[in-house]
């Protein structure tokens, strides 16, 4: 039988305010919380409450065929707990259902994965330890920043314990091969692949609420025919997309809601089901292995990663704050730390795309070059503190010799832990006999 996978984003930044030179220095705290404020709880008013809502209602009317996964950022959970915890509340209600699957991710939404390993590491466990405490859950599927991924990163992904993970169908990379099919990875064999379905994804993600697409209206109906039309041996439709389709992207009067509040209808009909990644992973088998020499993302035509690193601007901005990284790392003061992890967020670099002039989008920026700036005038000052703490004066191999002490000790206590843990399950056995 024919099936769909459901992934949708949900990731919130949290925006800089207005930084100057002259603030170099003087004041250390960033952000813009009017503006963070604002916008989580517009989008939640508008996407996130209804959206969830409407997913319960979905689940529960199909009789628990509709099924979807949400990866949401550590600090889109952050926001959430201080400004809007009704939409936690939801999303708890949709987990209690069985129907809902959380995937891993970057705690920041950051660009790690592309130049460092270790941050990627430990951003990944970040994010793993949030959504447990916040949900009760450990995600076991993977998904990238923005579905970025490439060859060297499945094997980081494959090595942190991961067998499944979410990204692009990209057409530079499949050629003449279709995405509806379990792939694995070309240098991890062990990971496998769920490729995003380009078309049919953008259609609800993009096209949906375009007066002027010759398929406008989308019904449901219509669009179920266009799935199960898909040759009969294609095994699953990707439909990855952004949260803020539902209501903020398309707003509700577009019909949005109607329009998915209709889908498991029309796909019963069609004899089409829904499935969870992790699910996909288990019943379905690869046909094939993928090769990803450069990274790819889900981002315009091009699908790679020069959105966010295409000009100087940007790769001057992550090479400067992935310089500071191993000093960063031995530091324990708590707002340094939680300072380190917002300014990865990949939106600040985003902010600096100059790919579409003229085009402003989602930035709070006038132009690229004021995102630049002021990101910059942050950074300084953030480096500032941190070498406050570990002034560059300390050569690289004493700072790595650092790292390496306090890697060792990390070990050392996680094994420790580890044989606490075994010692107490073999206490409460001899407990149980004994009774």
């Amino acid at each position: 039988m024919k099936t769909i996978c459901f992934y949708f984003q949900i990731h919130q930044p949290f925006r800089l305010k207005r930084y100057r030179f002259f603030d170099i220095g003087c004041g250390h705290y960033y952000y813009d919380d009017f503006q963070n404020e604002e916008i989580i709880r517009r989008i939640a008013e508008r996407c996130y409450i209804p959206a969830n809502r409407l997913f319960l209602e979905m689940i529960k009317e199909s009789g628990g065929r509709f099924k979807a996964a949400l990866s949401i950022s550590g600090t889109a959970l952050e926001q959430m707990e201080v400004y809007t915890p009704e939409v936690l509340d939801g999303i708890m209600e949709l987990v209690k259902t069985g129907n809902i699957e959380f995937l891993s991710e970057t705690y920041a939404h950051s660009l790690a994965s592309l130049g460092n390993e270790d941050e990627f590491k430990k951003q990944v466990q970040l994010h793993k330890e949030k959504v447990y405490a916040l949900f009760g859950v450990e995600p076991k599927v993977f998904r990238n920043t923005e579905l970025i991924y490439s060859d060297e990163i499945s094997d980081i992904v494959y090595d942190l314990g991961y067998h499944g993970m979410l990204t692009e169908g990209a057409k530079h990379v499949l050629g003449w091969k279709s995405p509806n099919y379990l792939y694995t990875s070309a240098s991890k064999p062990g990971l496998k692949l769920l490729l995003k379905n380009d078309r049919f994804s953008e259609d609800l993600s993009m096209r949906f609420n375009n007066y002027s697409w010759s398929e406008y209206p989308l019904t449901a109906d219509k669009y179920m025919s266009w799935i199960a039309s898909t040759p009969e041996e294609e095994q699953v439709i990707n439909l990855f997309m952004n949260y803020d389709v539902l209501g903020s992207f398309h707003p509700a009067e577009s019909g949005i809601f109607d329009f998915f509040r209709a889908l498991p209808r029309f796909a019963a009909e069609k004899g089409i089901g829904f499935s969870l990644p992790s699910d996909a992973f288990k019943k379905l088998k690869p046909v094939d292995a993928i090769s990803v020499p450069f990274p790819m993302s889900w981002v315009d035509e091009e699908k790679d990663c020069s959105s966010w690193l295409g000009n100087v601007l940007q790769q001057e901005a992550f090479e400067k704050i992935n310089g500071i990284s191993n000093r960063v790392h031995l530091i324990q003061d708590g707002r340094i730390q939680q300072d380190w992890l917002y300014l990865q967020s990949s939106d600040h670099f985003y902010y600096m795309n100059t790919k579409h002039p003229g085009e402003k989008g989602f930035s709070p920026y006038d132009n690229p070059y004021e995102a630049f700036n002021n990101y910059m005038n942050v950074l300084s000052d953030f480096i500032f503190r941190v070498e406050a703490e570990y002034p560059t004066s300390i050569e690289d191999e004493e700072l790595n010799s650092l790292l390496t002490t306090i890697n060792n000790q990390n070990e050392k206590i996680e094994a420790l832990e580890k044989e606490i843990q075994k010692l107490k399950k073999r206490t409460t056995k001899k407990e149980t006999v004994y009774k």
